[in-house]
């Protein structure tokens, strides 16, 4: 939930008071010095910045110094004295000595500006070519990949232009479907304006559909061809590629790795997911389609609407007028079925619980009243009560459950006894292991070298369930080993180690076997 986190209080409160102009240019005077490499303006200087920014407009030193006073109170300005510098008379220390910076909620709040403004002014669109730039750049990055020489640099630079394509993708998408439905609901549009805009974008979005299936494809392999050489692998030489800077001490890699990850998820919800979900890029396309159907209705009813003599409101008083003026209530049933052609109630079917103490020549002013279902109305049929749920048959899950878990114990029983040494041995005398047995193996070594070395240098360590103890002492002579498995070599220091059972599960291991025997014998006698 941190990034829904509320945000710093008071940081875009200058858009809110009465000199709220005032208030944002000041912080546009300290944003544009900011992209100049000016971190810090005096008094003079952000009159100077307001007067190049076009501030015309009579600005005494009063306003100013109270503008700075309230941006300096809401936290989107820092204060600080400067004693190094040199000042010639008390009037320039006055104006010189105070130094104003921007705070972090003070880039903030103008880059909360600055992106207000630009979307307002922005116009979304269905971009085929930023499509195009995301196959590209997906392409490039798999030749990277394959070119282990390639520059880190270049990596950097395509995944950071690859992200720049699939925000731009989304933000349009985002602002053209939001325009589009505007441009549906538009009643008061101008027929012939509208015919012209419709012509324009029932095109623009056949063109955008025609061709997105292609692009679509190759943006999905692509997306395949990456992730089989391993995007993991691609965002760490693009952490290498970018050298960051670790300010106060923190390492910014893991937390610029995770981000990374987040976004290459992002990008294959788009395009690739891993669930079996459709991809976003088809929601676009039914999107597309439903927008050309939409306006082509409300095309048809703006013409019509303008061909029409009258509107629904006058058909609606020309029916109440004659509605008034029919002579009876029988008339009156006759124009409404006219005029609605409404049918028959759909409750005329259902009788009372005793039919048989009804008769047939009651009339329904005078019979009890038949609960009707709510159902009638809205799904037109009346309520059932179903069959209760047949109770599910668990008996052959349960079997598996215990077949799998047997042959899980006997795959670990199996690689404990190939691993278990007699006495301390050298680590390269294992020599070839299965891949499980390597794998716990290493599990073992490992929670060895998490713990302390005691007086002696040695380090000890048990497996998870405690069922197996590892002894560990580092070479002295500074051998290495080399292991084989079925996947490849594992080399690594000489280690003297010694693997065994602990009593526990050697007692274990003898009741275990103890009751296979009986179980064995017990089948015999059954077989005689």
């Amino acid at each position: 939930m941190s990034a829904y986190r509320r945000l710093p209080r008071n940081i875009f409160a200058f858009t809110t008071t009465d000199l709220a102009e005032l208030h944002t240019a000041t912080l546009q005077a300290f944003g544009d010095a900011h992209e100049r490499l000016e971190t810090a303006l005096t008094f003079d200087d952000v009159r100077s910045h307001l007067r190049a920014m076009g501030w015309y407009a009579h600005l005494s030193d009063a306003e100013l110094s109270s503008t700075l006073r309230s941006l300096t109170q809401w936290g989107l300005l820092d204060v600080v004295q400067n004693h190094a510098a040199h000042y010639a008379s008390a009037e320039e220390y006055e104006r010189k000595n105070l130094q104003y910076s921007l705070t972090k909620a003070g880039e903030a709040a103008f880059e909360g500006v600055q992106r207000a403004l630009t979307v307002l002014a922005s116009t979304g669109a269905l971009q085929t070519a930023v499509l195009e730039a995301i196959s590209d750049r997906l392409d490039e990055l798999h030749g990277y990949q394959l070119d282990e020489r390639s520059s880190d640099r270049r990596i950097f630079t395509a995944l950071t232009e690859l992200e720049g394509h699939l925000d731009a993708l989304r933000s349009n998408t985002k602002q053209f479907n939001s325009e589009l439905q505007r441009l549906i609901r538009d009643d008061a549009t101008d027929l012939a304006m509208f015919h012209e805009v419709k012509r324009a974008t029932i095109a623009y979005l056949e063109e955008f559909v025609t061709h997105l299936d292609v692009r679509k494809h190759a943006i999905q392999e692509a997306l395949r061809r990456v992730d089989d050489h391993g995007a993991t692998a691609l965002h760490r030489r693009a952490l290498r590629g970018a050298d960051l800077p670790a300010f106060g001490g923190d390492d910014p890699g893991p937390a610029w790795l995770a981000h990374r990850a987040n976004r290459w998820d992002g990008l294959r919800a788009w395009f690739l997911p891993d669930d079996e979900g459709a991809p976003r890029i088809e929601e676009l396309r039914d999107i597309a389609r439903r927008a050309i159907i939409s306006l082509m209705r409300v095309l048809e009813r703006i013409s019509e609407s303008r061909r029409r003599s009258s509107s629904t409101v006058s058909d609606f008083r020309a029916l109440a007028r004659w509605f008034a003026s029919v002579p009876s209530e029988d008339d009156a049933h006759k124009l409404w079925d006219a005029a609605f052609g409404l049918g028959s109630a759909r409750h005329a079917h259902l009788a009372p619980d005793d039919v048989e103490a009804v008769p047939s020549s009651t009339p329904w002013s005078e019979v009890e009243p038949v609960p009707v279902s709510p159902l009638l109305r809205t799904r037109g049929r009346n309520e059932q009560v179903g069959r209760t749920a047949k109770v599910r048959d668990i008996r052959a899950l349960r079997e598996r459950r215990r077949t799998a878990a047997r042959l899980e114990r006997a795959e670990l029983e199996a690689a404990w006894n190939a691993l278990a040494t007699n006495g301390v041995v050298r680590l390269s005398s294992l020599g070839r292991l299965d891949h499980s047995a390597f794998e716990h193996l290493l599990d073992l070594v490992g929670r060895a070298l998490a713990g302390a070395a005691d007086s002696s240098g040695v380090r000890r360590g048990t497996s998870a369930d405690g069922r197996v103890e590892i002894t560990l002492v580092a070479p002295s002579d500074g051998r290495t080993a080399t292991l084989r498995t079925p996947r490849g070599r594992f080399g690594g220091p000489d280690y003297h180690l010694r693997i065994q059972l602990t009593e526990e599960t050697g007692q274990e291991a003898r009741r275990e076997a103890a009751r296979s025997e009986a179980g064995r014998e017990s089948r015999r006698e059954a077989r005689r």
